[in-house]
């Protein structure tokens, strides 16, 4: 993978910030829900999915942030 320069680090720095929140934001809306138990299982499942989306983007950027290190 090509070396990042400062500029992409940057926004990818922010972009990976800005998921974090979106995905703590999602688990207490998941929380919120299903502790009242009157939530919609359709709306439930489509937020722990957005969740999850959310999760694999943070770990994409991680990667992508943390250089290989050749053992």
């Amino acid at each position: 993978m090509p070396k990042l320069d400062m500029l992409q680090e940057l926004q990818l720095r922010t972009q990976l910030q800005t998921f974090i929140q979106q995905h703590r934001d999602l688990d207490t809306a998941i929380l919120s829900l299903e502790e009242t138990g009157k939530s919609d299982p359709l709306q439930l499942r489509r937020l722990k999915k957005m969740k999850l989306d959310l999760k694999d983007k943070i770990l994409r950027i991680e990667n992508m942030l943390i250089p290989d290190i050749i053992a």
